[in-house]
């Protein structure tokens, strides 16, 4: 393998290595202007999206412990990395794939694990981490609003009675 193959294919062992995830998504098709939108969009999901041969990734993926991706490479492929959030990630692939008709999501992994593509569209639909967790706390706070409102009930009606004498006086 020649040095530059070599040094691109330690470039995206490091990558797969530093990401939590990666979605392999095929780009066929795709203007430069749109690849440049799509990197805009993903950038705002703290991830990145980067054009690497089949040949070179395959061999990266299989240094990164991700295993063999034989057959499984097809076409022209770019991988998304991130190292927060695939769902918003998945998410910002989804809607820019329906609205350009050209992006196509092939597989991905996250810890590991193999997502297929119905998998990648099932993240993407999930709502963002910061309203699950807006929900989760609303969950957890509910209780203790109900609670402080009964126990303060007797005493906002024994108030209300004291202040209605003490109007009618």
């Amino acid at each position: 393998m020649r040095a530059e193959k070599q040094i691109l294919t330690k470039e995206y062992v490091a990558r797969l290595n530093a990401a939590p995830f990666f979605i392999v998504v095929d780009y066929k098709g795709l203007k430069v202007s749109h690849m440049t939108e799509l990197r805009k969009r993903l950038q705002k999901a703290a991830a990145e999206i980067h054009i690497i041969k089949n040949s070179l990734f395959q061999i990266a993926a299989k240094e990164a412990g991700v295993g063999e991706l034989n057959g499984l490479l097809t076409g022209q492929i770019a991988v998304v990395t991130g190292q927060k959030d695939i769902s918003a990630a998945a998410k910002a692939v989804k809607n820019f794939g329906a609205e350009f008709d050209k992006l196509k999501v092939q597989f991905g992994y996250l810890d590991n694990r193999r997502l297929e593509q119905a998998a990648i569209i099932a993240l993407a639909d999930l709502p963002s981490l910061d309203v699950l967790r807006a929900g989760l706390l609303g969950l957890l706070n509910a209780p203790a609003t109900k609670l402080a409102v009964l126990l303060n009930t007797p005493a906002s009606q024994l108030a209300r009675v004291v202040k209605a004498k003490a109007e009618k006086v």
